[in-house]
């Protein structure tokens, strides 16, 4: 099959790779047809990483199933799935209780299997293969992903109807947040530098946009809370911008609110000044959260499904661009460079 494998320094080859074998009876081969390029790629992107090279990237995907086990039940040949990538050992304290995003070797084991999404194929254990309605297309399933990471934000935030919600960063992810908290009957403001992530965010449903200008944003949020800053803050930028937008979030926020912490960080020690002691007196709680797993019963990967389905969710105002998988460094340039380009989310077809 045709895969794109890392480089040394840290782009992409497409080259002939052998295909995956199924390694137990229940588990599910799928031909990949769409992948998603998301922040967490991003920051990997022209960057050297050893433990990387020549390793099959990507973790959001969608296809057709065209191989099952012997014990499959859950799907057949010519279904078409969201394929959910967050994959756990399966036989930690954690998996045992569905909170396998929380699993010590989770990236070993995703990356063995459901993590590899450019790629022609992937394998995967059926839990991990969920069947599509006929209206959701494999490129609205590509950013499901997304949606689930923020879905499972909300779900630690405790968001509220009502709620006075900040959301800074509006790529595929902080849009994804807009939407939810405005279908929990949030009132939002959305916070970007690019002009038309801004746009986007309106579009959406942002009650107001601001780019994060110094005091700027502040003014903003006291404007729509009677002087007392945001209910919840979500930080969906991450990376590199970090150091900046971590601090904004926390001077963003009222008094007994919470900053739930969406975007990643970057490896290793990161020191970034807090004003502690306000955070401390004004008992300001601060919510990391990774990736998703279970709330209660429910699979949040199979919630964000239903809600896309119902229309409580969107994605095709989000999709700017896509590429055949033998472009994918052009893709990724795409992605990178969002102010020149218009980019949300660039999809790679196969």
């Amino acid at each position: 099959m045709k895969a794109a494998l890392k480089t040394a320094d840290g782009r992409f080859t497409v080259v002939e790779v052998e295909e995956p074998t199924l390694p137990a009876a229940d588990w599910v081969k799928t031909r990949v047809r769409m992948a998603g390029i998301c922040g967490t790629d991003l920051r990997h992107w022209e960057k050297p990483d050893q433990h990387l090279r020549c390793c099959i990237m990507g973790h959001e995907l969608a296809g057709e199933v065209v191989e099952v086990g012997a014990d499959v039940t859950r799907v057949r040949p010519g279904d078409r799935v969201l394929i959910e990538s967050v994959l756990g050992c399966g036989h930690c304290d954690w998996c045992r209780v569905q909170q396998y995003n929380r699993c010590p070797d989770l990236y070993p084991t995703r990356r063995a299997s459901v993590s590899r999404a450019y790629a022609e194929f992937v394998i995967g254990p059926q839990h991990k293969m969920h069947k599509l309605p006929a209206a959701i297309g494999f490129d609205d399933a590509a950013l499901l992903d997304t949606y689930a990471v923020c879905l499972h934000a909300q779900h630690l935030s405790g968001l509220t109807i009502n709620a006075k919600v900040a959301i800074i960063g509006a790529g595929p992810i902080g849009l994804g947040q807009l939407m939810l908290a405005k279908a929990s009957g949030a009132d939002v403001l959305s916070i970007d530098p690019v002009p038309h992530a801004r746009a986007l965010a309106q579009d959406l449903g942002a009650d107001e946009v601001m780019p994060p200008e110094k005091g700027a944003a502040e003014d903003a949020i006291l404007a729509m809370t009677d002087g007392r800053g945001a209910d919840i803050v979500f930080e969906c930028s991450g990376g590199e911008t970090m150091p900046q937008t971590l601090p904004l979030a926390t001077r963003l926020v009222r008094r007994g609110g919470k900053v739930v912490i969406v975007g990643g960080f970057d490896a290793g020690d990161i020191a970034i000044p807090l004003e502690w002691q306000r955070i401390q007196m004004s008992e300001i709680t601060l919510i990391p959260s990774a990736s998703f797993a279970f709330h209660d019963l429910y699979a949040e990967q199979a919630e964000v499904i239903e809600l896309l389905a119902r229309g409580k969710l969107q994605t095709q105002k989000l999709i700017s661009h896509r590429f055949p998988l033998e472009r994918i460094n052009e893709a990724f340039e795409t992605a990178k460079d969002k102010t020149r380009t218009g980019a949300t989310f660039v999809g790679l077809c196969m």
